[in-house]
């Protein structure tokens, strides 16, 4: 039996409910189970001892990243999701579980994004208080499934797009947020992570604008984008382009029907689309395939995960700037 995107999230914030009575709270604080309206917890400060810092453990490398640039040498990061793994298809590992079971707390993106991390809080034990970075962002609508036949009445405009962080003004909230739960967990030390939160808003909104004025240099005509999947649509919204169309119409995990494709390969010709734009995190062959039929150009990019040393998208900002150059180098 297939479960909706719908069931999995009641059944995911149910565990959650439990888990928040049941564990107790790290430190003594009091903790709301979060919803997916995804409201920051109410936290309580810990004893640490003198030079203790606080176990932090990021789902992704992207928030651990951000959460690094906040919390600085003050907290000590664990990341799950290692350079090049998809959080569409991880699966923990007995590290992964230990570092949880250690943590203070856990921060996660959110809207479905690690549909793994509840039933994996439950296995791993711990007291890790858990945050949501992306409270505050209202997020855009995810695949509606128009057109697909195997989808049930209950899954249509249900979902939301978890991939948030490709629009820049969204990380700057995450780096308010991480900073009001550090802080709350470690008010000492909470002027220190505010001012680090400042000193990173200010790259970010230098980052955001210098990507609006890169993108203004692509023809109107061509700013027109075809990627694996429907991940950057934050994006394509903040920086004035259009997401026409996806190799993968669900997900990388659910392969396309030969309509699918064959469907694409015409938009691509009939809008003369210049590239299909891959991911780092997924297998390019199919949207090879679908590129020399249609004769457009594959441009690798960094969605679900920043890049390895050397490849120039090791940190959020620079992962950033490389998706950006490559996007206005293709279209232009």
């Amino acid at each position: 039996m297939t479960l909706s995107r719908n069931r999995i999230g009641c059944l995911l914030l149910a565990i959650l409910l439990s888990l928040s009575t049941a564990c107790g709270s790290t430190g003594g604080a009091e903790q709301a189970g979060p919803s997916w309206s995804h409201q920051l917890p109410e936290l309580q400060p810990l004893s640490l001892s003198p030079g203790q810092k606080l176990q932090v453990v990021a789902t992704t490398n992207i928030v651990g990243d951000v959460a690094r640039n906040v919390g600085g040498d003050l907290i000590d990061l664990n990341v799950l999701l290692q350079v090049g793994r998809d959080p569409h298809s991880y699966q923990p590992v007995p590290s992964d579980l230990t570092a949880v079971s250690r943590a203070h707390l856990v921060l996660a993106s959110g809207f479905g994004l690690e549909e793994f991390l509840l039933s994996m809080l439950r296995n791993a034990g711990g007291s890790a208080a858990l945050a949501y970075v992306s409270s505050g962002i209202e997020p855009r609508a995810g695949h509606d499934h128009e057109g697909d036949q195997s989808a049930t009445a209950d899954e249509d405009h249900e979902a939301a797009d978890p991939h948030v962080w490709l629009d820049v003004r969204h990380v700057l909230l995450w780096a308010d947020n991480i900073a009001t739960v550090l802080g709350a967990l470690d008010p000492s030390n909470a002027p220190t992570y505010q001012g680090n939160a400042a000193a990173y808003k200010a790259r970010l909104e230098e980052l955001d604008q210098w990507i609006i004025e890169q993108v203004a240099l692509i023809p109107a005509r061509n700013r027109r984008l075809v990627t694996n999947h429907e991940a950057f649509g934050y994006y394509a919204e903040r920086y004035d382009l259009e997401q026409v169309g996806t190799v993968y119409p669900i997900s990388p995990s659910a392969e396309p029907s030969a309509q699918d494709v064959a469907k694409l390969e015409t938009a691509i010709r009939e809008l003369g689309v210049k590239a299909i734009f891959t991911e780092s995190t997924v297998n390019p062959r199919l949207a090879e395939r679908i590129a020399q039929d249609a004769g457009a150009k594959v441009v690798p990019l960094y969605s679900g995960s920043l890049g390895s040393p050397g490849s120039g998208a090791e940190t959020y900002i620079d992962m950033m700037r490389y998706n950006t150059n490559s996007i206005v180098s293709a279209l232009r």
